[in-house]
């Protein structure tokens, strides 16, 4: 147990109620809508967010935690409002984070010191520049905006996290791009019919889930 008290204390007993929420619902991921089944993948990170609060992990990981379950049961919806929600509050959870890995780092200058680190920063530039072009193009008048902005906060966080020494929370930021990326591409790039749709949810939340569990054990481990 990564914490200290066994399986009897509550910070290793609400992980692993998190991990179990995880599993089960990468199980129900293709399951029609429901409120069970809304509520497991809520549950998820939303343990993750009461976990940080045992531990008296910092207050903007918690926030961004909690905004990111809330997210979680929005984007469970199917529903054009349900999802302008769920990207509002992860729109927010990222600003948070962003401030977070500020807030924890230690300075801009790193990401010239460490050649890996302006090579990661390098990728996540393209690939933040090469998701607006695509979904430019694919997307309404009225969600270009919105998604401009959502894209160049997630870089904020992505370039953000490079000037911590915690690779935890490194390779978190990196997972979480990733699946949004993914996430955006399910949404508006895959056409109704494609073969990708068969793995691109499971990978969606494999890949996310496994961000805000890397991002909240780099935190409170240290």
């Amino acid at each position: 147990m990564p914490f200290p008290g066994g399986i009897d204390a509550d910070a290793n007993a609400t992980l692993l109620f998190s991990l179990a929420a995880a599993v089960i619902y990468a199980f129900t991921i293709d399951m029609p809508q429901a409120l069970a089944r809304s509520a497991v993948k809520t549950l998820a990170v939303a343990m993750l967010a009461v976990l940080a609060s045992l531990q008296g992990g910092p207050w903007l990981l918690i926030a961004a935690l909690a905004l990111s379950a809330i997210g979680d049961a929005l984007l469970s919806r199917d529903s054009e409002k349900a999802f302008v929600g769920g990207l509002a509050s992860f729109l927010v959870a990222h600003g948070l984070y962003a401030a977070l890995f500020l807030r924890s780092g230690e300075e801009v200058g790193l990401l010239s010191a460490e050649p890996w680190r302006a090579a990661i920063g390098g990728a996540m530039a393209v690939f933040a520049l090469t998701m607006l072009f695509a979904l430019w193009r694919r997307v309404g008048p009225a969600l270009r905006l919105p998604i401009s902005v959502y894209i160049a906060t997630i870089f904020a966080m992505g370039i953000s996290a490079l000037t911590l020494s915690n690779y935890w929370v490194v390779v978190g930021a990196v997972l979480f791009m990733a699946s949004d990326g993914l996430l955006a591409a399910e949404k508006f790039l895959l056409s109704a019919i494609s073969p990708h749709r068969a793995w691109t949810r499971h990978a969606v939340w494999a890949l996310y889930y496994a961000a805000q569990l890397g991002i909240t054990m780099g935190f409170l481990l240290g």
